[in-house]
């Protein structure tokens, strides 16, 4: 059996480690894979028992109060300093190299994504690797939109990042339906890469096999109130949206019997949530929850989706159909980008900031749900990327054997 050792890094939410998880879920079918990963923990969240996880002690970037993501990296559940941590995981990394001996090395986002700040320790192993006697092929599994915040000089960073995958990679997997997004509407020098780009299509959740609900979850999901699910990801961000839906939900009380169940997030501050909870307090129509194993199963019965526009959440909106409204995070640009193109498509909704106030959040919220839906897709959406990207590894790895 070949094997896949993927390296995954999360520096502030949890969507990077959601991908992975699901495309793993598929690659197991074929390969041994084994996971390096370097984020905060989630409670809750379902790890492969198929996968060997190697856990490095932990780093992300600093979030402040005003919610504006920063630039240093972090050290968190450790007393080694962040120049020892560097130096530790630095090492580590080669050694599970050594150890596993991976027909491929996939590398989550890296160089396009977190390119200086993660530059410490996967520079070193892509030169460890390339000098390796062992002929492992190094890929990039990259979601669809890419290299969004401002640069100064955003042709040279483009044409650096490019030549670093000239010189490294062996091909990258982008996870995007080409008729929505290609690689080119975010590098205009994507046309210098020389290895092969695959597009993938969306790699969207499945329900997980393994999932235990607690008596709250299947309470709520066997309660045949018409339900509105609102979510924020991780948690990190996000906060504003939650607090105007708290507010707003007495307004939409008035109008809907909908009971609001509202997922603030496990990597959200304690502090940030116990706020949330006394604002909550009182309002009988909504439910405030941390985190649940599966968003897929609420959203399955919901009437209407209210989240963040990062790639995992859209995608289950996708997958499921559900009528949904998008407010993007401000963080930069990439959530904007992705639901603008699907409003074009009429497949979702997006909040404007300036909507936020809550008499005309709710009225927003009470008119969307009883419009119509007008979506009629002349092709559908491409949403098997796990599946896809496991053949797409496999003819990599034996060309004759598929061909077969």
């Amino acid at each position: 059996m070949k094997k896949i050792l993927f390296y995954c890094q999360n520096l502030l939410g949890m969507g990077h480690l959601v991908r992975t998880t699901e495309l793993m879920r598929e690659l197991v079918k074929t390969f041994e894979v084994c996971l390096i990963e370097g984020g905060q923990k989630v409670a809750g969240f379902e790890m492969l028992p198929e996968v060997e996880v190697i856990q490095l002690p932990t780093i992300q970037v600093e979030v402040f109060d005003s919610l504006q993501v920063g630039k240093q990296l972090q050290v968190i559940g450790s007393t080694m300093s962040l120049e020892e941590v560097k130096e530790f995981r630095q090492q580590k990394l080669i050694e599970v190299f050594d150890r596993f001996q991976p027909d491929v090395l996939i590398t989550e986002g890296y160089p396009f994504s977190k390119n200086k700040a993660l530059a410490f320790e996967m520079v070193p192993l892509l030169e460890h690797v390339r000098k390796s006697d062992r002929a492992t092929q190094v890929i990039c599994s990259l979601r669809d939109i890419i290299m969004v915040k401002e640069f100064a000089d955003r042709a040279a960073e483009e044409k650096r990042r490019c030549e670093f995958v000239n010189q490294y990679y062996d091909a990258i997997l982008l996870h995007s339906d080409p008729t929505i997004h290609r690689l080119e509407d975010n590098i205009s020098n994507a046309g210098s890469l020389t290895c092969p780009v695959h597009y993938t299509g969306y790699v969207v959740q499945s329900e997980p096999e393994r999932v235990e609900f607690d008596l709250t979850d299947l309470a709520l999901l066997n309660d045949p109130t018409p339900k509105i699910v609102v979510s924020v990801g991780g948690g990190k961000l996000g906060h504003d949206l939650l607090e105007s839906i708290i507010h707003a939900a007495p307004l939409i009380q008035q109008e809907t019997n909908h009971r609001i169940v509202i997922f603030a997030g496990p990597l959200m501050d304690e502090s940030k949530y116990q706020e949330l909870v006394k604002l909550a307090q009182g309002k009988t129509n909504i439910n405030l929850r941390r985190f649940t194993p599966s968003l897929i199963a609420y959203l399955d019965r919901a009437d209407l989706s209210i989240s963040l526009g990062g790639y995992n959440t859209t995608m289950n909106v996708l997958k499921t159909s559900v009528k949904s409204i998008i407010y993007p995070s401000d963080k930069d640009r990439e959530q904007a980008i992705r639901a603008e193109k699907l409003e074009q498509l009429g497949l979702l909704k997006i909040l404007d900031k300036s909507e936020l106030e809550p008499e005309l959040l709710a009225k927003t919220i009470v008119d969307y749900l009883t419009e119509e839906s007008t979506l009629d897709l002349e092709n559908p959406l491409q949403l098997n990327g796990a599946k896809q990207a496991s053949a797409i590894l496999q003819n990599l790895l034996e060309p004759n054997l598929i061909a077969a």
